[in-house]
């Protein structure tokens, strides 16, 4: 495993943004599940699909490769920044990012704030999306200060519950709205680093992808294709039990900017 001082033979031509996951170190290697298992099909509104058009499997060995820009969860396109950090995780599977925390610039930070929900409930903080508007250039600019010098700090989530169907409750954090602005900053770069690892036929919380998408595929699937059974699972409280310092040791083995890490943590 070789260390990388950022990346800077690929990343210094440009200046941002990203996309992310994975760990393993040797998943170029085909397994049976990717063989064409579900045939090409549209999906039911035209997004910008970062790999396969609704699946076609058989032509994706990883993802196919993309443009040098990369959407945030609104869609909306970001400049190149990130385009050879990809492009290094994508060549060397073993590789350790060890400077990336640079990549968080105001214009991320800004296209952050404009991917976020307009209508949001209000974190602990109190503020609104529009109110924060006002200003906007100026907040930035200071949350942009705070981060690179170390003195931003997240604030608590409000702790809100929502009923199930079942009767039970599910709790729900909102964040401070800085906070989410950060969050989805720090997610757009390390999505640059992992999402290159994803399989073609992988749908949940990618960006670009959606649920109707999957379904698309699994209904192509299963009309189309010879199924002799179907599982479906779900791994209950999965977010509410998972080990955080597993989480950190698991980003460790492709992250390494300490900056980056203490925003995550």
């Amino acid at each position: 495993m070789h260390e990388n001082r950022e990346t800077s033979r690929v990343s210094a031509q440009a200046d941002r943004s990203g996309k992310a996951n994975n760990h393993k170190p040797d998943m170029n290697a085909r397994e049976e599940s990717d063989c064409a298992v579900v045939p090409m099909k549209r999906p039911n509104k035209e997004t910008n699909v970062s790999a396969e058009v609704v699946e076609e499997r058989a032509q994706t060995k990883e993802n196919d490769a993309e443009p040098s820009t990369s959407p945030t969860r609104s869609g909306e396109r970001v400049t190149q920044g990130l385009g050879g950090v990809r492009q290094a995780a994508r060549e060397r599977k073993q590789e350790r990012f060890t400077a990336l925390l640079h990549h968080l610039t105001v214009e991320l930070l800004r296209q952050s704030y404009y991917a976020l929900k307009r209508n949001a409930a209000p974190g602990v903080d109190g503020m609104k999306w529009g109110e924060y508007e006002d200003g906007l250039e100026d907040r930035l600019s200071d949350l942009h200060g705070r981060v690179h010098r170390g003195a931003y700090r997240a604030q608590p989530s409000r702790r809100v519950y929502i009923p199930k169907a079942d009767g039970r409750q599910r709790p729900l954090g909102i964040a401070a709205l800085e906070d989410k602005i950060v969050q989805q900053a720090v997610v757009t770069i390390l999505n640059e680093i992992y999402e290159v690892d994803f399989r073609g036929f992988s749908y949940g919380f990618r960006p670009g992808r959606s649920p109707h998408q999957a379904l698309d595929a699994l209904s192509v699937g299963i009309q189309r294709k010879r199924v002799n059974w179907i599982l479906d699972a779900d791994i209950r409280g999965f977010f509410d039990n998972m080990d955080h310092e597993w989480t950190m040791k698991f980003m460790g083995h492709r992250v390494a900017d300490n900056g980056v890490l203490r925003l995550i943590r």
